[in-house]
């Protein structure tokens, strides 16, 4: 079985010969094979020989082209500052909606233009001539709030849940039709699930999320269905009080990140959702070793039950030793599905 069928016939509720394995890995992936991190994310060739070195390194069932949230932000036009061995960032002071006006101005951006987007298509499709025969190609965007965020600022968007609504829903809107395009074009280029980031939703409470975020999330799960993708959601933090507009997403594959209990999360979301966690990145697979890491995930497969797939919190951080990477994927690679309760 390849990885990429063994992650979607998980994904199907089939029968699998073990668990899927499919940590985030960025700066780690980068290191891994000696590219400095600022030209990871401007040349989807080096990003792609990364992904695909670090997934045959350590035994991963999939690639991925997720590198940074600027990619959308820049094309639109955000100030966006590069390092050459960190992650670009995109400058809040200089927000690209600084005044709202602006908003009615703006048109989503070609994918195919020749852009930072245009990078990320480019990556799907030399993964998926490279790897996507073995390994499931994931593609990757924002999700409505953090692209709304990266737009506008993340500390003004949050007054602008209670200040201005309309304008919050008008530019979540502007967002999810974008992401759509943008997931579109990854999907045409030979995606085979994508992932979408949502990290700013875990700063807002339950009634704002219920009110302003999950509406536009669903109709952007709905329209990654339409296309013809399963979809993984990853909201980075704390996310428990969320957890019951998350499982009714319906997407395919929630993350957990590592303050987000993955026993809380099964209850609330019942038992056919599949949780992806929530090993904590520092604490436990850095800073750990391999039989503590061997056990956290071992705890995160009981209390997950078999609809699990194996990977940490959030991203595996770059200095994270193999030896502790290694006994995560070993895991994986000596668990099926229903060992949970052994384990």
């Amino acid at each position: 079985m390849t990885g990429r069928e063994r992650i979607l016939a998980h994904l199907a509720g089939r029968p699998v010969d073990r668990l899927p394995l499919m940590p985030i890995t960025m700066m780690f992936a980068a290191d891994l094979a000696g590219t400095p991190y600022g030209e990871y994310v401007r040349d989807h060739r080096k990003l792609a020989e990364a992904q695909v070195r670090v997934a045959e390194t350590f035994g991963f069932d999939y690639v991925s082209v997720i590198s940074d949230p600027a990619r959308e932000a820049a094309d639109l036009g955000a100030a966006v500052e590069f390092f050459p061995d960190q992650p670009p960032a995109i400058i809040e002071s200089r927000a690209l909606l600084a005044d709202k006006r602006a908003l009615a101005r703006l048109k989503p951006p070609d994918p195919h233009a020749g852009g930072r987007m245009t990078d990320r298509l480019r990556g799907v499709e030399l993964l998926k001539r490279r790897a996507g025969g073995e390994l499931l190609v994931e593609g990757w965007i924002e999700g409505p709030c953090a692209m709304a965020a990266d737009l506008r600022g993340i500390n003004t968007l949050m007054l602008d849940f209670l200040d201005d609504p309309d304008f919050v829903r008008d530019l979540l809107e502007f967002c999810t039709a974008m992401e759509l395009e943008f997931a579109r074009a990854q999907f045409a280029a030979g995606a085979d699930l994508m992932g979408v980031g949502d990290a700013a939703a875990s700063l807002v409470g339950p009634r704002i999320y219920r009110e302003f975020v999950w509406p536009y999330q669903k109709r952007l799960v709905e329209g990654l269905h339409a296309l013809g993708g399963p979809v993984r959601l990853h909201i980075c933090g704390r996310t428990r009080k969320l957890y019951d507009g998350m499982g009714r997403l319906g997407a395919e594959i929630v993350d957990l990140d590592y303050p987000a209990p993955v026993g809380e999360a099964r209850r609330t979301m019942g038992p056919a959702q599949v949780l992806l966690g929530n090993i904590e990145p520092v604490g436990v697979l850095r800073n750990g070793t391999p039989e503590i890491v061997e056990a956290a995930v071992a705890a995160c497969h009981r209390q997950a039950g078999p609809r699990f797939i194996v990977g940490a919190g959030c991203e595996v951080v770059r200095d994270t030793p193999h030896a502790n990477l290694r006994a995560m994927a070993r895991y994986a690679h000596e668990h099926r599905p229903e060992d949970y309760s052994g384990a």
